[in-house]
């Protein structure tokens, strides 16, 4: 990718050498604007140079720090989700970069691709196809974060690119549904791609993106219906999907991970650089493989996993014990976050062994006098412990090689998100029921390996909602959607602002009940749902305005 990376480069000047020559000679001994696309291997290779720029693993797993399911204790993240971000913020002007990166990438490709002439009409249509899907892609990350932003449509020279303006948001999402349906027709079903093709997007990808764009403007909901129900009912047409029997598997089997009915689209990935991610090296305990611990699951998140029985732990008759806390959960709570007490298998992989993890402070066997410092053990700011005194189980690779480096896929759409996303779209129109409740949530906590009918069975009484919001939160966890939620909703707000808490860990029962402050998070509702146009792109470009309290 980074020798690609330098063609581009070297195209881009050969096509500034040439345009000051006063005859247009085509160069015979390298690649120009008018050779490179003529090779069908170098139009591939701009494909899938797109394709890398879509998404990484660090804009992935930082976005659950960005929201009330994870804290990280440095950095950019730590300084948003303290409210004390400005418009010369680095995570601002690197995610606006990466996203108008991929999409000058992708307008070049479209720019250009037409001159080969060798590979089939239906092949580059195709591969127009999905390059419309990644240039909405990143025009729908960027108006998520930053509203009104410059729609780029065409191959801009650097100077057009200094007097573009923003574009109302409504119109970048109005771009990105056309967009959407115009590649539709020419891209695969999941079921017609060839096994060499796992990766490639689908109609069940477009679809799926359709669905998460419709959903997040909360007044589409009826067209959320219509675009689930295309991937729940007309599996013929759009693809075969269906929840993986194992939840665990989805995210740590070799395997399952990168060939089940469940992925929709995934980050691709195998076990070598440069090709790899390895952020669980700062996730995972220290006993077992890990180094510094960037960031942890919140006692927020650990509270929403309800009881076996269906019931949430604030509820009387649910069977909690604030003393005991970790029984008688939510099976994809121990598939998700490592607890005191947690029995972590390893899997045969060479990171650590199988061990007990002691994280309360005193509880380590191999402590002397009860006093703290075991490895794992919840010791105020020390960089190797957690702060919460959580650590994260999910993306768990027991064939990872050392330091965590993993080749495991991540999923950037599964099924289970179009379940959720069509469970709160019927019950925001008033047509939840029970065949809806089966269909989707029912379904997925059979999946996660509840058997309780309380749990199962449609609730006739609560806030259904709440129930919804709660289902997506778990399921979902660290796999970068929560921060979404929250904005969509319009209740960051309240989940944060306070105090991000840990386990109850820090022996001050006068404070917050004895459970970890971690951090003092402010949210200004005023300023905070929308991010800072960055501060240097507003100084190169004249017509660009910022955004309220920047």
């Amino acid at each position: 990718m980074n020798l690609l990376k330098k063609i581009f480069i070297a195209v881009l000047i050969i096509t500034a050498i040439a345009g000051c020559k006063k005859l247009d000679i085509v160069p015979t001994d390298r690649f120009s604007d008018a050779t490179f696309w003529k090779v069908d291997a170098n139009v591939y290779n701009a494909l899938y140079n797109n394709y890398h720029l879509i998404y990484n693993d660090g804009l992935y797993f930082s976005a659950e720090a960005l929201s009330d399911n994870a804290y990280s204790r440095a950095g950019d993240v730590a300084i948003i989700s303290g409210g004390n971000a400005t418009a010369s913020t680095g995570k601002f002007a690197g995610d606006w970069s990466n996203y108008y990166s991929d999409i000058k990438s992708c307008n070049e490709f479209l720019t250009f691709v037409n001159q080969n002439t060798t590979l089939s009409k239906d092949v580059l249509n195709r591969m127009i196809a999905e390059t419309r899907f990644l240039r909405a892609f990143a025009h729908f990350n960027l108006t998520k974060w930053y509203g009104d932003v410059p729609l780029v449509t065409d191959n801009i020279t650097p100077d057009e690119a200094k007097v573009i303006a923003r574009t109302p948001k409504a119109d970048v999402i109005k771009f990105i549904l056309s967009e959407l349906d115009a590649a539709l027709p020419y891209l695969p079903s999941k079921d017609q791609l060839a096994v060499s093709e796992n990766g490639r997007i689908t109609k069940g990808a477009a679809l799926a993106l359709e669905a998460r764009v419709l959903l997040y403007q909360g007044d589409r909901m009826a067209d959320v219906v219509t675009v689930c129900e295309k991937l729940i009912n007309n599996q013929t047409a759009n693809g075969t999907y269906s929840l993986n029997p194992s939840y665990t598997a989805l995210f740590s089997d070799k395997v399952v991970n990168k060939t089940n009915n469940e992925t929709i689209l995934s980050l691709q990935y195998v076990p070598t650089t440069p090709l790899s991610w390895s952020d669980f090296f700062d996730f995972a305990p220290l006993s077992v493989g890990g180094r510094v611990i960037s960031m942890s699951p919140t006692q927020e998140l650990v509270n929403d996993y309800i009881m076996l029985n269906g019931k949430a732990i604030t509820d009387a008759t649910s069977g909690y014990d604030e003393n005991n806390p970790y029984v008688n959960r939510d099976p994809r709570f121990t598939a998700t976050i490592v607890y005191d007490g947690y029995k972590w298998d390893n899997g045969g992989g060479v990171n650590g062994t199988s061990k007990t993890i002691y994280i309360k402070p005193g509880s380590d066997p191999s402590d002397k006098n009860g006093i703290p410092g075991g490895p794992d053990e919840y010791v105020g700011d020390r960089e190797s412990s957690s702060p919460t005194g959580y650590y994260w189980r999910k993306y768990f690779d027991p064939n990872a090689q050392a330091s965590y480096v993993s080749g495991l896929n991540l999923h950037l759409f599964r099924y289970a998100e179009i379940l959720l996303d069509y469970a709160e779209a019927k019950n925001s129109l008033g047509q939840m029921n029970a065949t809806i409740w089966n269909q989707t949530i029912g379904a997925l906590r059979a999946r996660a390996g509840f058997t309780d009918p309380g749990a199962l069975n449609y609730p006739t009484t609560g806030d259904m909602t709440a129930i919804i919001r709660r289902e997506r939160r778990v399921e979902l966890a660290l796999e970068g959607l929560r921060v979404d939620d929250i904005r969509r909703w319009k209740i960051a707000e309240v989940v944060m602002n306070g105090y991000a808490h840990g386990a109850r860990f820090s022996g001050d029962f006068t404070t917050d009940n004895g459970y970890i402050r971690a951090q003092k998070r402010q949210f200004n509702p005023s300023r905070d749902y929308l991010w800072a146009i960055p501060a240097n792109d507003l100084s190169l470009d004249k017509n660009l305005t910022q955004n309220p309290g920047y």
